[in-house]
């Protein structure tokens, strides 16, 4: 609650320090019944909060103020009681008539900084700013307080400038597919966006006392999310599991548990802290039984909220950190990272930059599938009051930006938490407890504004097969940048199934390399520059080449030459990189590279320009130190076209006259297959 407990201290504690002598107040009553309200304070309890009882003590000072409507202490106490307990309107409409009554009493400098704060936690943002800027004008302020008037001065000039521009916003029930009577928050999606796993906390206090969390999943059909199922019973426990992070293509899952007072998990589950993270994953139908995840990320504090990047190989989280706090200890959290090593453990953790973690709390962190946009919350960060939500991006030098608030009306004076933003970066969900929802905390979604989108993705189905004899296959996965040669993504296909799915954000070229051991890596190319290219999702089954197969065609698709030119363009280093690797794990591996043109231009020209293509693959190859003597070069110019439209499987007739009888962008699609640069294995 910001530092509201910090000034009301010290107004409750002029307060006790009343003697009658010196009440506004010559009403016996009145004054009786203000002396009750303290006595009950230290002695009576709120059966439903195990609060002091506040209310009564309230009720006992609108007595007073019937007995005397201007008895400046009994306001005083009732505001000071009123924040104690939540009700912020009750204390900011006592606070103002004591000012109204006296805007001089000797004890109402307080109530200009006290009220400035409530209002500004009720979003009266304007009279916040009034009556903070005010307290710095009274003469014996207390100086020491100045830097948190300021937090509020900044705060509420902030929110009344986003409140002049509010951004578009109109959130949307989820249904009943997904909200219930009971809190629903902490969600996860799949890159496709067909699969909502979020966190549900059950009603058990007959047996507990408190709620219990588990994991509940929802299909996206027929345009509305389905009756949400709970996950397996070796994932959800007794004890509580929230906060899940779906790798992209939904068969890895990292999620919160928490042990139980004697310090269990649940299901044999073992951990460091009072909740760690913990790995599974789905293997065909199944879940696998999750283990604490393996590495340094878990600690004696607690871990929570993660969130893992689209190459997998990146994890964001909170950790909680303990601070003293005005004589006090006060449980926050912090952003932290961890990176996948080699041997599949988590890298020791580390904290994001200090312009990003605050000295207060950070939480509900989300690392959008684009790779580089950050979504988290804060209480520490300039906002509207509370927790606002905030994104930061990766720049070019690797540096975060610095955080940007949503804006409003996503972020208001209340708590704004559990941001999820879809793959497509337009549209969004969270968590909130606004009128007209099934329960305490129901799921909404929204379009997001513009001005906060991150970097469009779309994604990649498909499955891995074994060409000779359809068997399925699992198979890694490594989305390359044709750029920078930077692996973006990392993934392995099913092993049961063979089924993959890799996310590909737009404005990029990649180079898609699948390898399996025992058969020849299989490449394609994504140009997600051209807009028509970068609209909808792809669909790509990957047939794999065993090692043995000597006649198949092995084509080198991240290949490129300039028109009418044999000079290899930088970015096909990638892929032949990747070739001389290939050859390096296979020293017996002999094999002739062989170009090949369309139909188009001279034939007799075409064939020299494959042939000088072919050479130039062979001699980047030999430059990297593969043996000239596996290696071997021909051009077939434009006299083995591979484009076919026959739909029953069978080669189509190629001549250029039938092609130019296809639809323009068929047309484009052939010549582009027809130029191609393949390789072929002679011998093993």
């Amino acid at each position: 609650m910001k530092f509201i407990l910090s000034i009301s201290f010290i107004l409750a504690f002029t307060i006790s320090s009343f003697s009658q002598n010196r009440w506004s107040t010559k009403s016996k009553k009145a004054i009786k019944y203000v002396e009750q309200s303290r006595e009950i304070i230290g002695k009576e309890r709120d059966p439903e909060t195990g609060l002091p009882n506040y209310k009564g003590a309230i009720a006992l000072c609108d007595k007073a103020i019937s007995k005397d409507p201007n008895f400046i202490e009994a306001y005083l106490l009732k505001g000071d009681y009123a924040t104690n307990i939540g009700q912020y309107n009750t204390a900011v409409t006592a606070y103002k008539k004591t000012l109204e009554i006296n805007p001089r009493y000797s004890r109402t400098g307080y109530i200009y900084a006290d009220l400035a704060n409530l209002e500004w936690i009720t979003a009266n943002y304007q009279d916040a700013l009034v009556h903070a800027k005010h307290y710095k004008t009274i003469p014996g302020a207390n100086r020491e307080m100045f830097d948190e008037i300021d937090w509020i001065i900044l705060n509420c000039e902030f929110a009344v400038q986003a409140m002049s521009s509010p951004l578009p916003f109109n959130p949307k029930n989820l249904g009943e597919g997904v909200n219930t009577s009971f809190s629903e928050y902490f969600t996860t999606l799949t890159v496709d966006q067909t699969e909502l796993l979020f966190t549900r906390e059950i009603d058990i206090q007959s047996q507990t006392g408190r709620g219990q969390e588990d994991f509940f999943i929802s299909a996206f059909e027929n345009s509305i999310w389905q009756l949400g199922e709970p996950m397996p019973k070796n994932i959800n426990t007794p004890n509580n599991e929230g906060a899940p992070t779906f790798a992209p293509d939904g068969r890895t899952l990292i999620f919160v548990g928490c042990a139980d007072e004697r310090g269990y998990y649940g299901n044999n589950r073992r951990g460091y802290g009072s909740c760690d993270l913990f790995i599974t994953e789905k293997i065909g139908n199944s879940w696998t039984d999750p283990i604490n995840l393996p590495g340094e990320v878990n600690s004696r504090a607690w871990e929570t909220q993660p969130s893992l990047s689209s190459d997998g190989k990146t994890l964001y989280f909170i950790r909680g950190t303990i601070r003293p706090s005005r004589g006090r200890q006060k449980r926050n959290g912090d952003i932290y990272m961890s990176k996948l090593n080699t041997d599949g453990t988590w890298s020791a953790a580390t904290k994001l930059p200090d312009y990003i973690n605050t000295p207060q709390s950070e939480s509900s962190v989300f690392i959008h599938p684009d790779g580089k946009t950050l979504y988290f919350g804060s209480n520490g960060h300039i906002g509207m009051g509370g927790y606002d939500l905030y994104m930061t991006q990766i720049q070019p030098d690797g540096r975060w930006s610095r955080p940007k608030n949503l804006g409003y009306p996503i972020n208001t004076e209340n708590d704004e938490t559990s941001l999820l933003v879809f793959s497509n970066g337009q549209y969004a969900v969270f968590a909130s407890d606004r009128p007209g929802g099934f329960g305490k905390s129901d799921l909404y979604g929204f379009e997001m504004p513009k001005q906060i989108q991150p970097t469009k993705t779309i994604y990649m189905t498909g499955l891995v097969y074994d060409k000779t004899n359809q068997k399925k296959l699992e198979a890694e996965f490594s989305l390359l940048d044709l750029d920078t040669g930077k692996e973006i993504i990392f993934s392995r296909s099913d092993p049961q199934t063979g089924e993959f799915l890799v996310t590909l954000p737009v404005n990029k070229e990649y180079a898609l390399s699948v390898n399996k051991n025992g058969y020849q890596p299989y490449s394609v190319n994504f140009n997600l520059i051209s807009q028509e290219n970068s609209s909808e999702p792809y669909h790509q089954d990957v047939p794999m080449v065993p090692l043995d197969n000597l006649t198949a065609e092995n084509v080198l698709q991240n290949v490129f030459f300039d028109v009418d030119s044999y000079q290899l363009r930088p970015k096909s280093y990638i892929e032949l990189d990747l070739l001389v690797a290939h050859l390096n794990n296979h020293q017996n591996l002999v094999i002739e590279l062989q170009g090949h043109t369309d139909a188009q231009g001279d034939a007799d020209h075409n064939m020299t320009l494959s042939t000088n293509r072919a050479k130039s693959v062979m001699d980047y190859l030999i430059s990297k130190g593969i043996q000239e003597s596996r290696l071997s070069f021909k051009g077939y110019g434009e006299t083995k076209p591979s484009f076919s439209t026959d739909a029953s499987g069978k080669s189509a007739e190629l001549t250029e006259t039938y092609i130019n009888s296809l639809p323009i962008e068929i047309q484009k699609d052939a010549h582009q297959q027809n130029r191609r640069t393949v390789y072929v294995v002679k011998s093993l």
